[in-house]
């Protein structure tokens, strides 16, 4: 007899003897539970906004075989919570994006009521390891990430292709040696007040040039340009009367 003719996990030998019988019936059970399911994510509820935490629809990547081992796709799973690293009001906001590649955890039981209250409640329906009941966790076989945070030997790394924002209350940058920053067209602060503690060297590199100050400037003990001291310095040509002196020479 051909075992092309037949459909399914059954062939000609599946009945020979009780263990191929038993293995048989085992096998088709263990087809209808559900585990942990490679998908893409073709559907997401949030794009990287604060919010509470979304749900993705999802596509299967794994086909199953029929009988004759054609490829069958599953359908789309919808609505399933995904992963967000996060604790009270603590949280890592990456959203899942579409075309993303990730697991999907199937639960035993139906989680429906538990997804529309966020509380203890009773299943759903009686379904059991059904792909419905499934939930999202990201970050497989994907691709080179363009804005990250890296971790390595040499130190951490923040980077975006756009913009890297601090936004509280007070931001405090401490380091035991050097803090520096460089950028490719201009450095602006901007407060009511900014202080300075420490001395103040402008450095000898490419960017060297003018100083401009707006408003008014105090010194406390002296003000010295090319060596001459606005505080010390001495005058040429000094005439008594209403004269005027000739410019300032350099001087203790």
């Amino acid at each position: 007899m051909n075992q092309d003719s037949y459909l399914g996990l059954a062939d000609p030998t599946s009945a020979d003897g009780d263990y191929n019988a038993h293995a048989f019936l085992v096998w088709q059970i263990l087809q209808s539970i559900s585990g942990a399911r490679l998908v893409r994510v073709i559907g997401v509820t949030n794009a990287g906004s604060v919010s509470p935490v979304g749900f993705v629809d999802v596509q299967p990547l794994v086909n199953q075989l029929d009988g004759w081992n054609n490829a069958v796709p599953h359908g789309t799973i919808y609505h399933l919570p995904y992963f967000r690293l996060q604790g009270g009001t603590d949280a890592v906001i990456i959203d899942p994006k579409i075309n993303d590649i990730g697991v999907a955890v199937i639960e035993d039981r139906d989680i429906s009521s538990v997804k529309a209250t966020k509380g203890q409640a009773n299943p759903g329906s009686k379904r059991i390891f059904d792909m419905a009941d499934g939930l999202y966790i990201g970050g497989f076989l994907n691709g080179t990430p363009v804005q990250y945070i890296q971790f390595s030997a040499s130190g951490v790394d923040i980077v975006s292709p756009t913009q890297i924002r601090l936004a509280a209350p007070t931001i405090v940058m401490q380091a035991t040696q050097t803090i520096g920053l460089t950028a490719g067209t201009q450095i602006t602060n901007s407060a009511p007040t900014i202080e300075l503690d420490g001395q103040i060297d402008q450095g000898n590199g490419p960017n060297e040039g003018n100083a401009s100050i707006q408003g008014t400037l105090t010194a406390g003990t002296d003000v010295v340009a090319d060596g001459v001291s606005l505080v010390n310095h001495l005058t040429t040509g000094v005439q008594p009367g209403s004269g005027i002196s000739g410019k300032p020479q350099s001087g203790t």
